[in-house]
């Protein structure tokens, strides 16, 4: 069975279409444009009787996207971008054999530095470039081809691939840690946690009471709501030297927590080992993020294969050397 035919849209409407949709009023594109408001007004009637279907609703200077605007939305923002990497690759041929990477800057130093002479004897022909940047980036307008993110996996329409779980370890001071008994006693002390996400705690402490580790007064655990209050930390360097300073309770990525509690400086009151057994959904991770037409282009492919394949979970130290 052939699937119906249909002519696409002008290139020109999908132009001044994605521009209504990101300007929110035809005035607004028009000025981007550098065209008059009936003209843009033209331009989405003329989609609109193409398609067969209202794009937008009017309302005074302002226009709402109906639901058939934003599906369609969607593909032509991912369709220009495309198009302007492609122009950009091929008008400048020093950029081809770049890569431009932005990489979360714990992953770079903490794993990615150490295995870049790997990747260079492999494509030494490459120009890699690299950022270190926490927010994910705009891919079209920072000219970043990959990203590292830390996250849970989701970012929308981006391909996201898992390097790596962060696995965390409930730490602090050997002072707070002998007024610890219970996870209920956590209520004594803030509780430090990255800007970007409160699940960790959230899922921690679930995973703790679900462990059985019961209180004194025989109930289950304790709640983040229940806590003497949250610190919030933008990236894990500094919510690590909060955890040193004694400033409260962290959940260290485990690289860190092995190294602090082998020499003396944390302790994990619950153990190395209480948060390890966690389902690897609550797990946080280092993920390669890119569109997915990037991956189009040759040198951005390879390095694609290159990372996805290094085995970065060797340079994780044990449990037991924390003990």
């Amino acid at each position: 069975m052939t699937a119906p035919s249909f002519r696409l849209p002008p290139l020109n409407a999908l132009r001044v279409f994605w521009a209504v949709m990101r300007m929110g009023s035809f005035r607004s594109a028009a000025e981007e444009l550098l065209v008059t408001p009936q003209a843009v007004s033209q331009q989405i009637k003329l989609l609109e009787d193409i398609l067969g279907v209202p794009l937008f609703v009017r309302k005074g200077r302002v226009v709402e996207p109906t639901e058939p605007a934003i599906v369609l939305s969607h593909f032509v923002e991912a369709g220009f971008s495309e198009l302007s990497e492609g122009v950009r690759r091929v008008i400048n041929a020093g950029y081809r054999n770049r890569i431009n990477i932005n990489v979360s800057p714990y992953f770079a130093t903490r794993y990615l530095m150490e295995r870049l002479e790997s990747f260079h004897a492999q494509l030494p022909d490459v120009d890699l470039r690299l950022t270190t940047r926490i927010e994910t980036p705009d891919f079209a307008s920072d000219e970043v081809d990959a990203s590292i993110q830390w996250g849970y996996g989701a970012w929308g329409d981006l391909e996201a691939t898992l390097l790596l779980h962060d696995h965390k370890i409930l730490c602090c001071t050997a002072a707070i840690a002998q007024r610890i008994q219970t996870p209920a006693d956590l209520t004594r002390f803030k509780l430090l946690h990255p800007v970007s996400t409160r699940r960790l705690w959230d899922q921690a402490l679930e995973h703790l009471n679900a462990r059985g580790h019961v209180s004194t007064e025989g109930q289950l655990g304790v709640d983040r709501q229940d806590s003497a209050g949250v610190m919030e930390f933008h990236d894990a360097a500094t919510m690590r030297r909060a955890t040193l300073s004694g400033l409260g309770v962290g959940l260290l990525s485990r690289i860190d927590a092995v190294q602090d509690i082998a020499t003396g400086k944390l302790v994990a009151p619950f153990g190395v080992a209480a948060l390890a057994d966690m389902p690897l959904d609550q797990v946080p991770g280092f993920y390669l993020v890119l569109p997915r037409g990037h991956r189009r282009v040759e040198t951005v492919a390879a390095f694609c294969d290159w990372i996805v394949a290094e085995d970065w979970q060797s340079l994780e130290p044990s449990l037991e050397s924390g003990l």
